[in-house]
């Protein structure tokens, strides 16, 4: 199968995406958040914490921290220096720390220490924007806000010709165009799944990729 993003029309970038969603199914069957939790308010902790740092990273701090503030009052009564201590190897620790705080202080004094499920109401809370939102309305609720977009979706998703954009907002706005709604929250966890063991950003595996006869392989060299 040969795929010209520029040509294709909308109607089949939606079938083609469904034969990726089947691939990545079969590839990843169990579609789950790599960031360790046990509660909505730990994985939104965990989130903010995850900018600019690896989940690898988030989840070797997270046990020490979600012990010693196992809730979002607990957190909010905490002292600044106590965290930034915590968190400081996920780096802008300072910046990690003060949001935290003033994230549960938020939750605390606006929705009774529990996390929200609306998308404005979380994303009006400190250090969550649109994508954490995202991330946890899917994973904690199961609700599809919309698509998750982090390093490994925007690169795959330009790779695969489903965006030509850098912009995660534009990005996000094109995938829901052509992703089932039903398949948002999944759709980012498997491709985030994908990224790390076989579209790997310095030497992807595509002989090996599930979905090589469907991926234009946008600005990589062609395969030998």
């Amino acid at each position: 199968m040969t795929v010209d993003p520029a040509a294709e029309t909308i109607a089949d970038r939606k079938k083609r995406v469904r034969r990726i969603i089947t691939q990545l199914k079969k590839r990843y069957p169990e579609a789950e958040c790599a960031l360790h939790h046990d509660s909505a308010f730990q994985l939104l902790a965990a989130t903010i914490l995850s900018a600019q740092c690896t989940d690898e990273r988030v989840n070797m701090v997270t046990p020490h921290l979600f012990k010693k503030y196992p809730t979002p009052e607990k957190l909010a009564k905490s002292k600044q220096e106590d965290v930034e201590a915590i968190v400081r190897t996920t780096g802008f620790f300072r910046a990690k720390a003060t949001n935290l705080r003033g994230m549960a202080q938020a939750v605390v004094d606006r929705h009774d220490g529990e996390i929200p499920k609306d998308l404005d109401a979380l994303v009006a809370l400190p250090g969550v924007g649109r994508k954490t939102a995202n991330v946890v309305l899917g994973t904690a609720f199961g609700i599809p806000s919309g698509v998750v977009v982090d390093t490994h979706v925007k690169r795959i998703s330009n790779l695969l010709g489903l965006t030509t954009s850098k912009n995660p907002e534009i990005i996000e706005r094109e995938l829901q165009e052509v992703v089932p709604r039903k398949e948002w929250i999944d759709w980012s966890h498997r491709l985030i799944h994908h990224g790390r063991q076989i579209c790997i950003a310095r030497r992807p595996q595509c002989k090996e990729c599930p979905l090589l006869k469907l991926c234009p392989r946008v600005g990589l060299e062609p395969l030998t």
